[in-house]
């Protein structure tokens, strides 16, 4: 689908906006197969065209000038115009085939995301999926320069061009065995929580961030005997017999259902202050299969 969407965009707006992706006109010409004079020459096309400078020429690299940040907000759109255009033209015959590009934060691709392209996978199996790994601030960046279709991120605020196509409360849960001394309590207060041992994600996880808040609110201080920045680590260290951790449910909900785990609200206020959110670039219109593939995640998601 790739190489036929190229094909209905100008070479000079398609190399000019690889160069801003790359911010080298030789990385560029790398990634595009053609020589770097030839990736040069259509940039000088667009700069006589509209009788500006595209870029700024630094030592770091080429950085898009006031009118190439707007000359690629265009391309950028017209990219990805293309690019639902020969999805729509395959979707004729159904959803035979086609690529669905997601960007999410760690908790989804534990299981949540394998669980949910696998079943979907076994409805349209012509369908692919590219999944890329992101922290909540990289998740939107990746749906705004339109490498992706879909962001699934845990957001604290609203953000500028992002269309919520999805949004629920992601409450924080004190995560632990099923047969640790709390684990008979339906919800637990920090203070409960803190004669045990705790193993927490690092300090930039949205996660952490909400019970780094209730502890200074509730002036309680842990101090963690294991931190990491991944969950499934976190999770195997609980299971092990570690300790208590924190998460959200969509990380451990399916462990929690075969009794791996047992999982309970921390009872404090702000522990419900993010939501889950499926982002999209605002103003775009989504392929067929993508807004397929949307409608599909929504019925799947837990509440």
């Amino acid at each position: 689908m790739a190489e036929r969407s190229h094909r209905l965009q100008e070479t000079s707006l398609r190399y000019f906006l690889e160069v801003v992706r790359c911010g080298s006109v030789t990385e560029a010409s790398t990634r595009l197969h053609v020589t770097a004079s030839a990736v040069s020459r259509q940039i000088a096309v667009l700069e006589d065209v509209l009788k500006v400078s595209l870029f700024d020429r630094q030592p770091r690299g080429m950085i898009p000038s006031a009118a190439g940040e707007l000359l690629a907000v265009h391309a950028q759109r017209g990219a990805l115009e293309a690019d639902r255009v020969v999805s729509d033209i395959d979707g004729l015959q159904g959803l035979r085939s086609g690529r669905i590009r997601i960007a999410a934060c760690p908790g989804f691709a534990v299981e949540f995301l394998p669980r949910t392209i696998a079943a979907f996978r076994a409805e349209y199996p012509g369908i692919t999926f590219h999944l890329r790994v992101l922290s909540p601030a990289d998740v939107t960046a990746a749906v705004l320069r339109g490498d992706v279709d879909i962001g699934l991120n845990y957001s604290r605020a609203a953000e500028r061009n992002i269309r919520v196509e999805h949004r629920q409360a992601a409450s924080v849960l004190a995560i632990m065995r099923p047969d640790h001394a709390l684990a008979h309590f339906h919800s637990v207060t920090l203070a409960q929580m803190q004669p045990f041992p705790i193993a927490l994600p690092e300090v930039d996880n949205t996660v952490r961030q909400l019970f780094d808040i209730g502890c200074s609110e509730q002036q309680i201080a842990f101090d963690p005997v294991f931190v990491c920045n991944q969950f499934e680590t976190l999770t195997n260290f609980v299971m092990n017999g570690g300790g208590l951790s924190i998460s959200g449910l969509i990380t451990i909900g399916d462990r929690v259902e075969r009794g791996e785990l047992h999982a309970v609200e921390i009872r404090e206020r702000g522990m419900s202050q993010r939501s889950i959110e499926f982002q999209t670039l605002n103003g775009r219109t989504l392929p067929e299969v993508v807004r397929v593939f949307l409608e599909y995640l929504r019925t799947h998601m837990r509440v």
